[in-house]
């Protein structure tokens, strides 16, 4: 999911794609889904007036909240930009300022504005940690945004500690069963995925969906996220039952509570439609695929990476039915979103060219193939290591196109090199490390 689902508008909170989001870790290759960060803060204007004076900051904060609860996020970042800027007028220690940089960071992150977004999320954090102390349940939350930011530009280990913080805040202010604290510890699920540790990601999961659902019931929108992380997480151990179970039921309970036309029931469509194209069922993905990015285009825009994710993920589907004209245009799309909103080096740009290249080649075009794959292994290489497991793929890719292109020499080398990272490690895909 992304940040943005949030499902209140409230002094500091966030869902979203774990959510794109947003919604990880939204590499784009065909079996990889979307896994982002839920909890962080939220829009937030319910303070007080305290004077006539106040009253344009209120009333900017307040359109804000409209702007955000009908997605018209551009619309909602202008009158947050005017709320931080009535803020700074107040006097020094004043909570509206660090509401409206937690709001402003956001719903920036919300249209893609990572660098923007850290840094609203810096200064709330500053401001509150000076103002409430480092032990304040906002500092959670701030901490949170923050992390929801390095989460999606891949930098695990700045993540990490400000989530363990957050938890640790919130389990010692809120106790162990209080559902900000299964916020939490479902975006350590997401951290412990994106680090290997597959079976400490399931424990914190499966915590997380206990405590929510003893507070909110079975049927509650606040329990989706986890229900979608969990199904992602079964798919990638090859429990393909258990992954649909949740993977559907975190669909339906989204429809039935935010109506079909919803970010994050966008995202539920995308995630069951990429763990369809995992399965082998290209055509029930594209239907959903078709629906989601309806969705995501109007909601999120033409050009953030949520767009780019499921356009992906289409052209997987397309390509997997033979359907070669029609996926080349949307993977072309999805690498061009992902180079601009993340650069040119980050890893899910290597994997939306190593999409490309496929349905270059199974198209016979092999001289645009090749380039292709070279920069997504120079990419992986340069990011995971020369060694990564995450590499196999591509140097398969790339020696069976070598081998089509009649240079059998070089795809045995290429063959041995795959072969000898292989053989480091305990499976074929990418392994869990639960250490």
């Amino acid at each position: 999911m992304a940040i943005g689902s949030a499902q209140r508008w409230a002094c500091l909170g966030l869902g979203g794609r774990v959510a794109q989001t947003a919604n990880a870790l939204r590499t784009i290759h065909s079996k990889v889904f979307p896994l982002a960060l839920t909890g962080a803060a939220i829009l937030a204007f319910a303070l007080s007036v305290a004077s006539a004076q106040d009253l344009e900051w209120n009333d900017a904060m307040k359109a804000a909240e409209r702007a955000w609860n009908e997605s018209r996020y551009s619309d909602a970042e202008q009158f947050l930009r005017t709320a931080v800027n009535e803020a700074q007028k107040f006097a020094p220690g004043d909570r509206r300022l660090d509401v409206s940089y937690s709001s402003l960071a956001t719903v920036l992150y919300s249209q893609g504005k990572y660098d923007e977004a850290e840094r609203s999320y810096l200064r709330a954090a500053a401001i509150l940690e000076k103002i409430l102390g480092a032990g304040h349940l906002r500092v959670a939350e701030s901490l949170t945004g923050l992390a929801t930011i390095y989460h999606m530009r891949g930098k695990y280990t700045e993540a990490k500690p400000l989530l363990d913080r957050s938890l640790a805040i919130r389990e010692t202010v809120l106790g162990p069963e209080h559902p900000d604290v299964a916020t939490s510890l479902n975006n350590l699920g997401t951290m412990y995925i994106a680090e290997g540790k597959s079976t400490q990601a399931e424990l914190a999961y499966r915590r997380a969906l206990a405590i929510l659902e003893r507070v909110y019931g079975p049927h509650h929108v606040g329990i989706a996220s986890t229900l979608n992380n969990l199904g992602i997480l079964y798919s990638s151990q090859g429990n393909p039952v258990e992954a649909e179970r949740f993977l559907k039921r975190a669909l339906w309970i989204r429809e039935a509570a935010l109506g079909p036309k919803h970010a994050d029931v966008a995202t539920s469509l995308d995630n069951l439609g990429a763990f369809y194209n995992s399965q082998g069922k290209p055509a029930e993905a594209e239907r959903l695929l078709k629906r989601a990015l309806v969705i995501q285009e109007t909601v999120r825009g033409l050009e953030h990476p949520d767009v780019a994710f499921t356009l992906g993920q289409l052209g997987a589907s397309y390509e997997a039915q033979g359907k070669l004209v029609e996926a080349e245009p949307l993977i072309e799309r999805s690498v061009a979103i992902w180079k601009k909103a993340l650069g040119p080096e980050d890893i899910r740009v290597a994997g939306a060219l190593s999409s490309l290249a496929k349905t270059y080649a199974a198209a016979g075009k092999y001289a645009e193939a090749e380039p292709l794959l070279k920069r997504s292994l120079t990419i992986l290489e340069r990011t995971r290591g020369p060694k990564a497991p995450e590499l196999i793929t591509d140097l398969e890719s790339y020696a069976s196109l070598l081998r089509k292109m009649s240079r059998s020499p070089e795809a045995i080398e290429v063959e041995a090199r795959a072969k000898a990272i292989r053989a480091e490690h305990s499976s074929a895909g990418r392994p869990t490390r639960d250490d």
